[in-house]
């Protein structure tokens, strides 16, 4: 007998996904999540305590190929990291789901195609309340429905930098957002980045899980850390689990993990019993590449609110000067002082409130390539350990160079960029990857691992390649695509 007919493990957009698309099924779930339910506190929007504190981060330390400490972008509690990610609900380009040359190498093709995801897409925005605007993109693929919500409109001040950008021949367009607006959205300026107060963001939390452990016949463990997987003769036989502190040991049919790609890489690497003929659990860790940039107009002070509304993918699949794929440009939310304070601490808080009163500011994101040397591993004492060295960068530098003499062009003259680190791991993926050869892959094109009849794996962990969009959608796309093959 066993004590449940699907263990999920972990609550983020993957997880708490599938565990949604499960929920009618009438199959016995049990949802395990390391942390718990954030909670609705004035904490939630305040700067100092979300980036100064680092309120809602667990106190963990990963450790650099060279052994230097860390702490990673991690939030342990239900709904993942998409309690604090900025709801940007873009979906992949056609093209990234083919091989794709780069200046750098090539980006291998998924054992999936567009065509066959389309339909989880247009679920997977449904499920998330996403506003967009169907043609915008120039570089959008076909879809068979419209966005379930028209898009965000843009505050005066980012309409007239749009406006600049057409004029420059440029196809700026909305970002596809998952919000509550007309609804609990307030539109203000603690979003991206910061858990809602209010619940209008469409994370995983409020749109997935809550959903469906509604149902009797799912079951959600908080405050519940896998310790390690057991398997005997190609099958798992059960999960050991630290709940509430007290080690158990539990038993379903179907297996899935849904840690995140480090996590669940590394919960594989510490069990007992798993095939690894491909050698390939934990490798090609993927986490884009990615720049922070702001422009200032000393002139004028930036009055927007709600500022992550702006996207650019005119460079996404490269140009002539520059024919290799480049990437995206998105608007990320209005950054305040004590935000960049805590980024640079040593820096004068006048400067600081200048910088933000005056400035726009932008995310620049860029595809880094799988590489095998890019890998996680486990110390001696259990730490995670992450082999980690950018490539393709040579691509990102052409996309900021466009990018600031787009914003220049603009009227911004003065320009800041930072290009992000090993700690900023938000869209972490490629450790267990896909595939349709077990030589080479770790999961089959339904997220089953190869070698083990019952485990699968439904984080970004199962990409082969990163793209460069955000990968929340392609997530939920893939685990709704999933669920259905589960219940056939």
């Amino acid at each position: 007998m066993t004590d449940f007919d699907i263990i999920i493990v972990g609550t983020g957009i993957g997880g708490g996904t599938l565990a949604w698309g499960l929920r009618e099924s009438g199959a016995r779930i049990l949802l395990i999540e390391r942390g718990d339910f954030l909670p609705q506190e004035p904490e939630n929007w305040s700067p100092e305590a979300v980036f100064g504190e680092h309120r809602y981060k667990p106190d963990e330390y990963w450790e650099t190929a060279d052994g230097q400490i860390f702490k990673p972008g991690l939030h342990y509690c239900i709904g993942g990291n998409s309690k604090v990610y900025g709801a940007a609900l873009p979906r992949f380009r056609q093209e990234d789901f083919r091989e794709l040359e780069h200046e750098d190498g090539t980006s291998p093709g998924w054992p999936v195609t567009y065509n066959e995801l389309e339909s989880y897409y247009c679920r997977a925005e449904k499920l998330y309340g996403v506003h967009g605007n169907a043609g915008d993109d120039p570089t959008e693929s076909p879809r068979s429905e419209d966005y379930p919500y028209s898009a965000v409109p843009h505050e005066p001040q980012i309409a007239r930098l749009a406006a600049s950008f057409q004029k420059q021949g440029l196809n700026p367009f909305h970002l596809p957002l998952g919000i509550d607006l007309g609804g609990q959205c307030l539109r203000c300026h603690t979003c991206d980045g910061f858990p809602c107060r209010v619940h209008a963001k469409s994370d995983a939390e409020v749109c997935a899980v809550r959903p469906a452990i509604d149902h009797p016949n799912v079951t959600l463990w908080t405050n519940s850390k896998a310790h390690r997987v057991v398997a005997r003769n190609g099958t798992v036989d059960s999960l050991e689990v630290y709940h509430n502190g007290e080690l158990k040991t539990i038993r379903a049919d179907t297996y899935v993990l849904s840690c995140g790609a480090v996590n669940s890489a590394a919960l594989l690497l510490r069990s007992d019993g798993i095939p690894n003929s491909s050698g390939m659990i934990g490798c090609n860790y993927m986490v884009h590449n990615n720049s922070a940039l702001i422009a200032v107009r000393p002139w004028e002070r930036n009055t927007t609110t709600f500022q992550k509304t702006l996207s650019i993918n005119d460079w996404y699949l490269g140009t002539d000067e520059w024919p290799w794929p480049m990437g995206n440009l998105q608007m990320i939310g209005k950054v305040q002082a004590s935000m960049l304070k805590s980024a640079r601490p040593n820096a004068p808080l006048p400067v600081l409130k200048y910088l933000a009163n005056r400035g726009i500011e932008w995310w620049v994101m860029s595809e880094d390539l799988p590489d095998p040397g890019n890998h996680v591993s486990l110390t001696s004492k259990g730490r995670i350990r992450i082999h980690w060295k950018p490539n393709n960068l040579a691509t990102h530098r052409q996309l900021l160079k466009r990018a600031r003499r787009m914003l220049q062009r603009a009227g911004y003259p003065i320009i800041f960029s930072q290009q992000m680190k090993i700690e900023t791991n938000s869209h972490q993926c490629g450790t267990l990857k896909m595939g349709n050869d077990p030589s080479d892959s770790v999961l089959d094109p339904y997220c089953r691992m190869h070698g083990l009849t019952n485990l699968r794996v439904v984080d970004a962990s199962f990409f082969p390649s990163s793209g460069a969009m955000n990968p929340a959608l392609t997530i939920a796309a893939q685990a709704l695509r999933v669920a259905d093959q589960m219940t056939k």
